[in-house]
C-alpha cells in the first residue's frame, strides 16, 4: 500500500472537479479501479502513471515519485475502436479478473506502447478497428510477447476461420458477458498467474 499516492490522486482528482467515474471513462479502466488506487490496495504501472498524468492535465513526475512498488498482478488489455464496448465490457472483465489490471483502448497503436512496456497477460481484441484489424494486432502482441493470450470479439461470425489462424485462443460474440468471458479463460494457452479460474 503506499498512501501517499492514494492521497495524492484523490487531491488531484477531486481538485480537477472529476468523479472517480468520469476519470475511469477517460482513462479506459473502471471506477473500481481508480477507487483501488484511491485506498492504496493497489498500484498504477507506469503507463497508466502517464495516462493519469494527461487526464489529470499534470506532469508525470508529480505521481511517479509516490510509486515505490509495482503491482504483480496479471495485465489485461480490452481493445476495441468503439467506446460503447469498452464501456460495456471492461466492469465484466474487472468482474471476472479481480486480481488483475485491466485497461482499455480504443487505438491499436496505445495498446502496442502499452504491451512494449508491460508484460500483457491477456488481450480481448476487436476483429474489425478500421486500419489495422484485430488480427494484426494480435500477431503484433504476440511478436512483443508470444506468451500473451488474444480473445478476439466481434459480432461477426465469419471472422472466426480466419481468426484461428492467428494462434489465438479464443473468440467471443458481442456483447461479452460474464460466462463466455469465464469459458474462454479456461481455454487459455499460458495460464495467467495467481489466477483461479472458476
Amino acid at each position: 500500500m503506499n498512501p501517499s499516492f492514494a492521497e495524492k490522486l484523490r487531491r488531484l482528482r477531486t481538485e480537477k472537479g472529476l468523479s472517480q467515474l468520469q476519470l475511469a471513462e477517460m482513462m479506459f479502466v473502471t471506477r473500481s479501479t481508480i477507487t483501488r488506487w484511491e485506498s492504496g490496495s493497489r498500484m498504477p504501472d507506469a503507463a497508466m502513471i502517464m495516462r493519469l498524468s494527461r487526464c489529470l492535465g499534470i506532469d508525470a513526475g508529480t505521481l511517479l515519485g509516490d510509486v515505490t512498488e509495482p503491482d504483480e498482478c496479471p495485465n489485461v488489455i480490452m481493445v476495441d475502436d468503439e467506446r460503447i464496448i469498452l464501456s460495456g465490457g471492461l466492469p465484466i472483465l474487472e468482474e471476472v479478473l479481480p486480481e488483475a489490471s485491466v485497461i482499455g483502448f480504443t487505438r491499436s497503436s496505445e495498446a502496442i506502447e502499452y504491451a512494449r512496456g508491460n508484460d500483457v497477460a491477456l488481450a480481448f481484441l476487436d476483429v474489425e478497428m478500421g486500419k489495422v484489424s484485430g488480427l494484426d494486432l494480435c500477431r503484433e502482441l504476440q511478436k512483443i510477447n508470444p506468451r500473451t493470450n488474444v480473445v478476439f470479439l466481434t459480432a461477426y461470425l465469419e471472422y472466426s476461420f480466419e481468426a484461428w489462424d492467428t494462434g489465438a485462443c479464443g473468440f467471443l460474440l458481442k456483447p461479452i458477458t460474464a460466462e463466455a468471458v469465464r469459458k474462454q479463460l479456461r481455454k487459455l494457452r499460458c495460464p495467467l498467474k495467481g489466477m483461479n479460474i472458476l
